[in-house]
């Protein structure tokens, strides 16, 4: 055991292991080795020209899904090291969250949703499980990147049970890519995940929000006083105007997005210490049975996190030039999907080799990966090439 850890981290030595054994490393833990398998993958190279809001070619300053993941990797470690978690655990699935994400963010996951109402489904959580043991190929004894257990529970259970009494959504149908895994490899479903699988969750919840202010603000979808009666928000601009009167616009942004960021890190310690006292877990297996998840904000925090999305999502995400373009998105994502599906031998001769013919439930698997798996600049190259008769194929 880490005597740096707490009683109710995830020990890499005693960690459940991976569904194909494997040598152990002599210079790094089973979850430093996830973190490196991640980052050396297609699918996380593939994060850069990924959605995050905008499309990747409306600029260079905005963030995508690759600069998210980073940043939530970033406070991730913060905030685990901290509580005495195992940091490189809590930094594999922030690195690991987003992987199965499509090409033009939640647009093109609504679009695959749609068209795969008859064979399945698409949720891009099942996705990025999907993604780490079936998709990525690298090693020669076995598909996957072969993650160790707790990366694969996290990634799977990061936002709460997803079965039984606590299951987070009691009423949904749990996808195949989940169900057919666990069949071979239980990864507990109705308990909760770790303790760094919840820091890695709510890390993308306190990203996510305080870096879309960020480039919100700049891309002018709304302005600082918008923002003025939205808790928390407003009152740390209005401090931060009143002790920095004649700092730049571009400052005042960045010194309230890091004073948030801050706040929020520090309530979530607060509350998660306070839940760790009421509990008193002595292992990670006390902290999957707990009632509650032991990582969260405060009940004000929540309520200010709430009052954010309620104005960011009216104000960004359903903002008409994002609807424009993320418009464009679901079209282009259901074009490549109906042609490919019709037209399997379109498909480039890897994928094609995994389809069984037009219109049946594998192919419509195997066209759903393949555009999942796009960058939004592949996906509209592709749709080029596919629908405009002057692209060369």
């Amino acid at each position: 055991m880490n005597s740096f850890l707490a009683p109710y981290a995830c020990q890499a030595g005693a960690s459940r292991g991976r569904l194909y054994a494997e040598p152990e490393s002599s210079t790094r833990t089973p979850f430093q080795r996830d973190r490196d398998r991640i980052i050396h993958s297609a699918a996380f190279r593939r994060l850069q020209y990924k959605t995050q809001v905008f499309v990747y070619h409306e600029g260079d300053n905005f963030r995508t899904r690759l600069t998210h993941s980073l940043e939530v990797s970033q406070i991730a470690r913060s905030i685990a090291r901290v509580l005495g978690l195992d940091e490189d655990l809590a930094e594999s699935l922030a690195l690991a969250h987003d992987l199965g994400h499509t090409p033009f963010g939640h647009a093109g996951e609504d679009a695959l949703q749609e068209v795969l109402a008859g064979f399945g489904g698409f949720d891009h959580n099942a996705q990025s499980l999907r993604v780490v043991t079936k998709l990525e190929r690298r090693y020669v004894e076995f598909d996957g990147l072969n993650l160790t257990w707790e990366t694969l529970e996290g990634l799977v259970k990061h936002n709460g049970p997803l079965t039984g009494p606590l299951a987070v959504k009691p009423d949904k149908v749990l996808p195949g890519a989940i169900t057919e895994y666990v069949a071979r490899h239980d990864l507990e479903l109705a308990t909760f995940a770790s303790a760094e699988a919840q820091v890695a969750a709510l890390a993308d919840d306190i990203a996510y929000n305080n870096h879309d202010i960020d480039d919100g603000l700049r891309a002018g979808l709304f302005t600082i006083r918008d923002l003025a009666e939205v808790p928390l928000v407003g009152p740390v601009f209005r401090a931060v105007a009143a002790e920095y009167p004649d700092a730049e616009l571009s400052l005042h942004i960045h010194e309230v997005v890091r004073r948030m960021i801050g706040m929020m890190i520090l309530d979530c310690i607060a509350e998660t210490r306070r839940r760790i006292e009421r509990h008193r877990p002595q292992s990670a297996a006390e902290v999957r049975a707990a009632p509650e998840p032991l990582v969260a904000f405060s009940d004000e925090m929540r309520a200010n996190d709430r009052a954010l999305k309620a104005f960011l999502f009216p104000n960004m995400y359903r903002h008409f030039t994002v609807n424009r373009m993320t418009s464009k998105g679901r079209r282009v994502v259901k074009d490549l999907f109906h042609l490919l599906h019709a037209e399997p031998e379109c498909l480039p001769p890897e994928w094609r080799r995994l389809s069984d013919g037009p219109g049946t439930a594998k192919t419509a698997r195997v066209v759903a990966d393949y555009i999942a798996g796009m960058t939004d600049r592949f996906a509209l190259d592709e749709h080029r090439r596919l629908f405009d008769m002057q692209e060369k194929p």
